[in-house]
């Protein structure tokens, strides 16, 4: 064919295209424009049309009259299916990470989610006392409960833990030396670093000892009269082996009070619950920490603690009033959703074994191996009468993270499913599980998609199961 010819069989297809405003008159685009918004629907019409006449330019579309509409609705459809999907979405977590940071960290308690609807569909107290019938502070809903959950003398929430960093060196170290030791110069998600925050809260960053060892000494001989405070950093996702030297917060304290200087930890994670009983490591809780005498101590909300994303503060109750007085502390405070679901997760640490029953991040790290290996065994069992020659699902014996920067070296014992398809790569598996809604997230290992149970809820397992068997259905 010459190409005189080819350009006029693309011409006459580009002819079958209809207009804008006519495609938008026409049937069934006119009842498109019953569900979605007009605009919506008009963007839709553009893009369509706009992608079919580039696929007949290039030669890649080739058109007959009765296939141009049933083509064109079917790419306006697609879009308009993109455009209604939110971007913010559920997920189900396969990976075995607990606190998954690129997956939203912690779930929250149920009742956290109950606090934050029933707050949220009306009016609330957030600043007004009912008792007093007058204006009242925010913090006075969590502030005793904090104070009773981890024995603080005093109490305060920001909107993270970097926040609650920054508000207390701009309020306690301003101008003024901060001793922290260089192994405790962490970088942490999202390129996080501790010696930026230093800097931008207005406090000096004093460098002590080196990277693997640092020694009491090295504080000592550090301190001047410009010194503020002592700072020790929780290593957050890594930890030092091998050759190593580690000043204690006991040694810290010491030496801060024979110097009139304040100690201050940032705990990271926030661990409530101790959890040396199951050999995870040596995770020190908020109680310990506070009990060796630090004045100051924060931590996050979202990451071991179980709850809303905040940065928690806890310390002396003059440090704590003086935290709350500087005027940065109102660009960082809490919202009410955020206030209401701190309530409710504290109210659960009040029994530390409903705590441990409702948390999803605490029932997920203590769950015993027994009950995560009959979910995967369920799932592997449900799949299973469905298959043909061309698939495999085998139940493995794999290691879940904490993550979250919490416990970096602990493995934890558990059970997942394992699938390979003899006719789909896994990658192309794995992609099309992400596409499922809601988008199932698991791992490809050795060939093979890995879906780790530790982080999965029985109803969740039920839903992948849904999924593989309409992947099986579909041939791949």
């Amino acid at each position: 064919m010459s190409v005189d010819a080819v350009s006029k069989d693309k011409k006459d297809m580009l002819k079958l295209l209809p207009k804008v405003d006519r495609l938008l008159n026409l049937f069934p685009i006119t009842d498109l424009i019953k569900i979605y918004p007009r605009k919506i629907v008009l963007d839709a019409a553009r893009e369509a049309l706009a992608d079919m006449r580039q696929a007949i330019l290039k030669g890649s579309l080739v058109l007959g009259e009765k296939k141009a509409m049933p083509h064109l609705e079917l790419l306006i459809h697609e879009r308009l299916k993109h455009y209604a999907q939110p971007s913010f979405r559920r997920v189900i977590n396969a990976t075995g990470v607990i606190i998954h940071t690129n997956l939203g960290r912690s779930p929250m308690p149920r009742p956290a989610l109950e606090a934050i609807m029933d707050i949220g569909s009306g009016y609330s107290n957030l600043e007004y006392s009912l008792a007093r019938g007058e204006r009242s502070d925010r913090l006075s809903h969590i502030e005793d409960l904090l104070k009773r959950v981890t024995g603080a003398e005093g109490a305060l929430a920001v909107n993270n833990n970097a926040g609650a960093v920054l508000l207390a060196l701009n309020t306690l170290s301003n101008k003024r030396g901060a001793i922290v030791s260089r192994g405790e110069l962490v970088e942490i998600g999202g390129s996080f670093r501790i010696p930026d925050i230093i800097k931008k809260s207005g406090a000096v960053l004093v460098e002590v000892g080196t990277t693997n060892r640092t020694r009491i000494g090295d504080y000592e001989n550090a301190i001047t009269e410009k010194t503020s405070l002592l700072l020790k950093v929780h290593r957050s996702n890594f930890e030092l082996k091998g050759y190593t030297g580690d000043t204690s917060l006991k040694e810290l304290v010491v030496l801060a009070l024979s110097r009139n200087l304040l100690t201050m930890v940032d705990l990271g994670s926030g661990c409530i619950v101790d959890l040396a009983p199951f050999d995870y490591g040596n995770e020190p809780t908020v109680k310990e920490i506070l009990s060796e005498g630090a004045d100051i101590v924060t931590f996050s909300g979202d990451k071991m603690f179980g709850g809303p994303q905040a940065g928690i503060i806890l310390g002396k109750n003059e440090l704590c009033r003086r935290l709350r007085e500087n005027p940065i502390y109102r660009a960082l405070r809490v919202d009410k959703f955020t206030l209401a679901a701190l309530e409710a997760t504290l109210k659960l640490y009040l029994d530390p074994q409903n705590a441990a029953k409702n948390i999803p991040t605490l029932r997920m790290v203590m769950e015993p191996l027994k009950a995560v290996s009959r979910r995967a065994n369920a799932l592997a069992r449900s799949i299973n009468p469905s298959l043909g020659k061309q698939w495999e699902i085998r139940v493995i014996t794999e290691e879940s993270r904490v993550g979250g920067g919490a416990l970096p070296l602990a493995k934890i014992p558990t059970m997942a499913v394992s699938l390979y398809s003899h006719r789909t790569p896994p990658d192309e598996l794995e992609k099309q599980l992400r596409s499922w809604s809601p988008p199932i997230i698991g791992r490809v290992a050795e060939n093979r998609v890995i879906l780790d149970m530790r982080t999965v809820t029985g109803e969740e397992a039920r839903e992948i199961a849904r999924a593989v068997m309409s992947l099986i259905s579909k041939g791949m």
